[in-house]
């Protein structure tokens, strides 16, 4: 039983350090919000209008 807490206790700490290194490369690498700018959310520029 102490084996397996602590293999959860690695597994917990990992998922962590996974979290923030995503969070630090989002952070690093993302657009940056700008009040008032139009929210492109999988919009190519140049597709077609439908409507």
């Amino acid at each position: 039983m102490k084996r397996a807490a602590t293999w959860a206790f690695y597994a917990v700490g990992a998922l962590a350090i996974a979290y923030l290194a995503l969070y630090a490369y989002a952070m690093i690498t993302g657009r940056h919000i700008v009040p008032g700018d139009p929210i492109h959310i999988f919009r190519n520029p140049d597709a077609p209008s439908y409507s």
